[in-house]
């Protein structure tokens, strides 16, 4: 960052107001989430106009500023088929700049060379796009607020991204004459957000939608928290999202080992306070609102959705390895499922991938792009029934990715296998005393212990541990990350079973019955669920590789109330419930499955200081106290529940 963009950026940040810690406010304050003053932008035309670029030669590029109920105008590209016909709009509401994402400042003459692959391919099967940045950010009028929530007790406002949809549809509709009158939603991560919001109250013309890795539930395992445990890793992007309108401000690039720079400045807080961070709104109400309390309930995607029938049929897309919203998707099919305009398709993909190519996750490889097949064979045919009127594409109810085996299934319902409400029940699989794990219950009780420490707490992955978003860093990939780093180490229990004689199908939501005591008044508890590769794999990059299937984190003050935090007893054998992210994936014989437990997963989630405090984000250094962490085996003991189907 130059010094004099850095110089008016802190001195914006100073003279923004902060709050007493633990008041509650609306989340849509006046003058939004950005402080101001804000980066100027040039005004862009109030008409459509054509520019004259080479990618005139495919597309015809339009810019457009849309009317908003309250009068703000939102900037929009449309990339619109040349000659004669009408087509049906796909529409992209983003944060992250709709000029990007229609290839400004690139060169080429094909959509291909400017618009992401499954942008390419909607307007080569003969889709209009129109790629809106949401309000407040780059070219757009109005406050930017963080996943604005609707109307009502967290928004006085008239306005939030329901009614910023409804507005952009009707305009378009109106005043685009080569729109056949149909528009879809779509977009991935915020963006599958904001097409959620549009469902909210639909449009007559909205008549399908495509949220891809969506923004649900941010407190249960999305972008903000998992099970109450902070994502510090993600402090960053909303610097990143917030600091000004444009996203022009670079994140702090002092270290080249987030392990190291987080653990420095002690807590999130802490460290929030040293980059001034704490003067950011949305910051401040993330740090004020660490609990579940109606603050997060009241925005939770799937609560709302789920509360009115859906209108519009919606192919909710999730990935298995997810890193950042792995949540999300599954949640949103399970709360809206009764319906019968909800179909699910879960992929072998990380955040985003669908979009892309995906030919292969890590070291694992499919054999195809699995991204192209999926948007040829599904998404588009999806789409053309909808919004072109096309014969019925025959869209399944669920359609799911078996990695293992490596191919899809069209199943009539998901998941397969869970806890209550499915098809088929857990098969518990038993860690047992000295690192074995079997499918027997133990006969005998009996425990394993380690010092977590949180001066040395355990990583995430392998270091250094590089900036999510920065040069070099594979954080896409990390969810598929080999374990044997972790496993390595004395503060990390393994247990697994002996080579498996035949495969097993995991299809749905492990469970994690965790018996557990600490020394502690406070504890967090992950938990892996891993496929150990055998020494003699076919690839010799993958002997021995420790695979993780499913991943998760509990902090443990919420074991008995998400909303109501509590102190742990300390060595209390206390259980701990929580389910891992759903899978559909195939143990191959002679592979083992192995079960570690630790009590960090660092810098990606904030330390448990292991002592009972009001507000973690505040704990002081003295709050970090070391504890002996005792798992208990056999009768009433711990148990994973696997989602085996035959």
């Amino acid at each position: 960052m130059r010094p004099a963009k850095f110089l008016a950026l802190f001195l914006a940040l100073l003279t923004a107001p902060l709050l007493a810690e633990g008041d509650f406010q609306p989340a849509v304050q006046p003058g939004g989430d950005i402080p101001q003053p804000s980066t100027p932008t040039a005004s862009p035309s109030l008409s459509p106009v054509q520019r004259p670029t080479a990618a005139q030669l495919q597309f015809i590029r339009r810019e457009a500023m849309i009317p908003m109920r309250d009068g703000a105008k939102l900037y929009t590209v449309l990339i619109v088929p040349k000659g004669a016909g009408r087509f049906p709009i796909m529409l992209d509401r983003t944060p992250y700049s709709a000029d990007l994402a229609t290839g400004e400042g690139r060169q080429g003459s094909l959509p291909e060379n400017l618009l992401s692959p499954l942008n390419a391919e909607l307007f080569r099967a003969g889709y209009i796009l129109a790629i809106q940045d949401v309000r407040g950010k780059y070219k757009s009028e109005g406050e930017y607020v963080m996943n604005r929530p609707l109307r009502g007790r967290l928004n006085l406002t008239a306005v939030d991204h329901s009614t910023d949809a409804w507005d952009t549809i009707d305009w378009l509709v109106r005043n685009l004459p080569e729109s056949n009158g149909r528009v879809g939603s779509f977009g991935t991560s915020y963006d599958g957000f904001t097409a959620l919001m549009s469902l909210v109250n639909p449009h007559p013309a909205l008549r399908a939608s495509v949220p891809i890795n969506p923004m649900v539930d941010v407190w249960k395992g999305d972008d903000w928290f998992h099970n109450g445990a902070f994502r510090q890793e993600m402090i960053g992007y909303v610097y990143g999202q917030t600091a000004n309108r444009r996203s022009e401000a670079e994140w702090f690039k002092t270290s080249s080992d987030d392990y190291a720079t987080f653990l420095r400045y002690g807590s999130a807080g802490a460290y929030g306070r040293a980059m001034g961070v704490d003067r950011l709104p949305f910051w401040r109400r993330l740090t004020q609102h660490p609990d579940y309390d109606e603050y997060w309930q009241d925005q939770a995607v799937d609560r709302i959705l789920a509360a009115r029938p859906l209108a519009v049929p919606t192919l909710i897309i999730g990935s298995q390895w997810d890193q950042e919203d792995i949540y999300g998707a599954t949640a949103l099919f399970g709360a809206l499922k009764s319906s019968a305009n909800a179909h699910f398709a879960l992929g072998p993909w990380f955040h985003g991938q669908v979009n892309s190519t995906a030919v292969s996750l890590g070291p694992l490889f499919w054999g195809t792009d699995t991204a192209r097949s999926f948007r040829q064979q599904v998404l588009i045919p999806f789409l053309n029934e909808h919004l072109k009127g096309g014969l019925p594409a025959g869209t399944p109810r669920v359609i799911a990715f078996e990695a293992g085996s490596n191919h899809w299934q069209r199943l009539d319902d998901w998941p397969l296998a869970c806890a209550r409400g499915c098809l088929v029940n857990l098969t518990p699989v038993f860690p047992a005393h000295k690192g074995r794990a079997d499918f027997v219950r133990p006969e005998k009780l009996a425990s394993d212990w380690y010092i977590s420490d949180p001066a040395r707490p355990v990583p995430y992955r392998k270091r250094p541990d590089l900036q999510p978003y920065g040069p070099n860093s594979s954080w896409p990939v990390w969810l598929v990350d080999d374990q044997r780093f972790a496993g390595s180490r004395p503060d990390v229990l393994s247990y697994s079973t002996t080579p498996l004689a035949l495969p097993i199908h995991l299809a749905g939501t492990p469970l994690v019955h965790l018996v557990a005591s600490t020394t502690g008044t406070d504890s967090d508890w992950v938990v892996k669920l891993i496929d150990v590769y055998p020494d003699n794999a076919g690839r010799r990059d993958l002997a021995g590789y420790e695979l993780p299937i499913a991943m998760n984190v509990m902090r443990g003050r919420y074991r008995a109330d998400a909303a109501h935090p509590t102190p742990l007893q300390p060595n209390a054998a206390l259980t701990y419930e929580f389910a891992l992210p759903q899978v559909d994936y195939v143990v191959q014989p002679g592979h083992r499955l192995m079960v570690q437990v630790q009590s960090s997963w660092f810098p990606l989630y904030d330390r448990n200081p292991q002592t009972f405090v009001p507000n973690i984000f505040f704990a002081k250094r003295s709050d970090y106290r070391s504890a002996t962490q005792r798992v208990f085996t056999g009768p009433g003991g711990t148990w994973i529940g696997l989602p085996i189907v035959h």
